[in-house]
């Protein structure tokens, strides 16, 4: 008799633990993660993220929850992830791949806190009232590459001397980023005497579309404008840019590691880290209208010297000095 008392209190057990586990797991806090593109694109970036949140004690599937919202770069998807995150009641919502994700999750929730990451002024974009008293429910990081475009078209002009025509490639699905880079880099163009061509693309047959326009134009080189969706697709871009040999400049050294020849911008994991620590911080009873907007203060360029050599470009040293990292 008492044995099958004890096997019938261990049967208890085995039924009483997952219902336990589960009522602590329900209890941790919830993060939304709501990006335009998918889980594989931002890989490197996301572990960056997860070590910001570890920087304030919280650790994914320990203390804290992660729900992610994954647009796969259609942007009209946005708004219904959005509005899926406030239904599960998460605690905080982050956003990245461009102001239509911080813009779609501001739509959303008036109440549930935001961190952003975007590469133009927030205030201009409507998000905060101010970079050092946001206001309201939404704070997070201006990482500034968007309005690098006069930087970006110097350093490519003194790598490549010759440069007169130059095409820009933009994703007009993104409205909001594709406007603001498109300004930025026409007053930079006419300032330099740089002709200019815009191309669009937003899916990649897009792309392929594009690139074959170049081969019949012959641009002296290609700026790609700052976006997720670039980010993305960067093999195909730098496979492209190798096949029909034009040099191409972006934001995104990860571009230039796949083999672009010349990046300027942000370090954007570093970004994805602080994302983290301001997520930590709102857990821990931060509210997002005290929380200053941080802004980037450290570019990085970055030189694929071998995607040089292919093109027979000489890289000059005043750049090589210049440069924070040379790809060999």
């Amino acid at each position: 008799m008492r044995r099958r008392n004890f096997i019938a209190l261990l049967g208890s057990a085995t039924v009483a633990w997952p219902l336990a586990a589960r009522a602590q797991q329900s209890a941790m806090p919830v993060i939304g993660f709501l990006d335009t593109r998918s889980p594989e694109a931002i890989a490197d970036r996301r572990q960056k993220f997860r070590q910001g949140l570890k920087d304030t004690g919280y650790v994914e599937g320990e203390n804290v929850a992660i729900a992610y919202g994954w647009a796969e770069n259609q942007l009209d998807r946005l708004p219904e992830l959005a509005a899926e995150l406030v239904r599960r009641n998460v605690a905080v919502i982050t956003t990245s791949g461009g102001p239509a994700a911080a813009l779609a999750a501001k739509a959303a929730t008036a109440t549930i806190p935001i961190v952003f990451s975007v590469s133009q002024n927030p205030v201009a974009l409507g998000l905060v009232a101010s970079l050092a008293r946001p206001g309201g429910n939404l704070t997070g990081i201006n990482f500034l590459n968007t309005e690098l475009a006069a930087k970006r078209l110097e350093l490519m002009r003194e790598l490549v001397p010759g440069v007169a025509r130059l095409a820009v490639l933009l994703n007009p699905a993104n409205a909001a980023n594709t406007e603001t880079a498109l300004r930025e880099v026409q007053a930079a163009a006419r300032a330099m005497g740089l002709q200019i061509q815009i191309f669009n693309a937003s899916t990649s047959h897009e792309i392929d579309v594009v690139f074959a326009a170049f081969a019949r134009e012959r641009h002296d080189a290609l700026f790609i404008g700052p976006d997720g969706f670039f980010n993305a697709r960067r093999v195909q871009l730098a496979n492209m840019a190798a096949r029909h040999a034009i040099p191409m400049t972006s934001d995104s050294r990860e571009i230039a590691d796949a083999g672009g020849l010349m990046s300027y911008g942000t370090d954007i994991t570093n970004v994805f880290r602080q994302m983290g620590v301001y997520c930590g911080h709102i857990l821990k009873g931060a509210k997002p209208a005290d929380m200053p907007v941080d802004q980037s203060t450290k570019f990085e360029l970055v030189i694929n010297a071998q995607t040089a050599r292919m093109l027979g470009i000489n890289v000059p040293a005043t750049l090589l000095a210049l440069a924070d990292e040379v790809i060999e």
